[in-house]
């Protein structure tokens, strides 16, 4: 790639918000655009406002267990809309001097490409991208991720991009670089073929201290509080061979030992896919560790599948239970039955799996939720030997329950993308009360 190349900046924003931690969170999305912008002859510089292992940090971020941590943050006032809610409000990720720096080090890019992550966190999207308007002028700069596709038209109206994207747009991506360098290449991957993309540049990162991975994107479920199916209107996979050789890539080319699965199907056709995945693996002999922060579907969670998710090294498992309730379940999600989550667990503990490893994941803070069955559902998780994580639930543009996260909200739900912030329960009518929260974290523990 000469160093005439036409030079794209892509820059993963800050996170606003009352809390933040690293759980094995990366951009993938944008560092996939970075990984296909390389291939077809662009240079590409990569700026991380979440960096946590920034050289210039002077209180940079240790590596915690299996890589996760703690954001560099600073507290900062809370929005005005939310004044109401009794907590500290904070910027995560690196001081702005240190952003605008990374900038100034960077070759003069003839484009600016910004993610965007949880809809709510649209305050430091904007705030990055006041800086890039600032220090950049002139420079074109395009908005994608999941706040621009679920909430285009505020995005359109108050990020300040000259362009904002949604959907899968890597190929109208490229046709709009064409447009604004002159950059004209063939496409060289096919939208309908996963295996013919370039894996996300990761290594573009100060450092690699796990990998999140993804097999497929979509899901056949179509829960009634998930936008999986709205992102990812269809299923596609790659094949399991290109998953192992992408995994082996990052293990013995960086030395990566962690890997997070972040599908939303992972199981599903257990025996064609993710059991082919982790066969090949172990047959390449690879010493890594698998943790699932995405939840796994309990359904297809066999006892061969348990016994194979222990011997390929999977270190954390998170259940997708929701709630021990049925009576009606099939309004909210049909991915799992009556006693099916016991017989998973029962799998899982006599493949090997312990108690640390294993959590399941109960929805908190739905619209009209039984409070009472809420604490019940977190007894009959720990009474199955497996630690209860609350799921604090976000009403979420374009799915099915958000009508009724709408109606029963005390906030102005279509008004602004900041009152879906799940710290602040939305969806219920009465003010936020940390007494209530803390009763059900303290049940979990106990």
């Amino acid at each position: 790639m000469g160093k005439n190349a036409p030079h794209i900046l892509v820059i993963n924003p800050w996170i606003d918000d009352f809390a933040a931690y690293d759980f094995w969170a990366k951009p993938i999305g944008l560092l996939a655009i970075a990984g296909i912008l390389r291939t077809h002859g662009y240079r590409v510089s990569y700026i991380d406002c979440l960096d946590r292992f920034h050289p210039e940090l002077s209180n940079a971020g240790k590596i915690g267990e299996f890589g996760k941590g703690h954001y560099v943050k600073r507290r900062i006032p809370r929005p005005e809309k939310l004044q109401d809610v009794p907590r500290h409000y904070s910027r995560y990720g690196m001081p702005e001097s240190l952003v605008r720096k990374s900038i100034i080090d960077c070759p003069e890019p003839e484009a600016v490409l910004v993610t965007s992550l949880m809809t709510y966190w649209y305050p430091g999207v904007i705030a990055l991208i006041d800086v890039v308007r600032e220090m950049l002028p002139g420079v074109p700069v395009l908005l994608g991720g999941i706040y621009a596709s679920l909430c285009h038209e505020h995005a359109v109206r108050h990020a300040g991009a000259d362009d904002v994207l949604s959907g899968q747009f890597e190929i109208s991506l490229l046709d709009l670089l064409g447009r604004l360098t002159g950059h004209n290449r063939t496409c060289r991957f096919r939208p309908d073929k996963p295996d013919t993309y370039p894996y996300p540049a990761f290594d573009l990162q100060s450092s690699i201290p796990y990998v999140p991975i993804l097999t497929g994107q979509g899901c056949p479920f179509k829960c009634a509080y998930c936008a999986s199916w709205f992102l990812n209107p269809r299923l596609r996979r790659r094949s399991p061979q290109h998953v192992v050789e992408e995994i082996a890539y990052w293990h013995k080319e960086y030395s990566v030992s962690d890997f997070a699965f972040y599908d939303d199907a992972l199981l599903i056709d257990a025996e064609d896919h993710i059991m082919p995945i982790l066969e090949g693996v172990m047959a390449r002999g690879l010493a890594v560790r698998f943790h699932t922060p995405n939840a796994l579907h309990i359904r297809p969670l066999s006892r061969e599948v348990a016994q194979l998710l222990f011997r390929a090294g999977f270190k954390t498992i998170r259940l997708g239970l929701e709630t021990a309730f049925f009576d009606g379940r099939h309004k909210m999600d049909s991915k799992v039955g009556p006693d099916e989550f016991e017989k998973a667990v029962d799998h899982l503990k006599t493949a090997g799996f312990k108690d640390p490893a294993l959590g399941a994941y109960l929805l908190y803070g739905l619209p009209g939720q039984d409070v009472g069955q809420l604490e019940a559902s977190i007894k009959m998780v720990k009474a199955c030997g497996v630690r209860p994580v609350l799921s604090q639930y976000s009403p979420i543009p374009h799915t099915e329950l958000w009508p009724a996260a709408v109606r029963s909200s005390r906030y102005d739900l279509e008004a602004d993308p900041i009152f879906h912030n799940n710290s602040i329960f939305p969806c219920q009518k009465e003010p936020f009360s940390w007494e209530k929260v803390g009763y059900f974290k303290g049940l979990v523990k106990e």
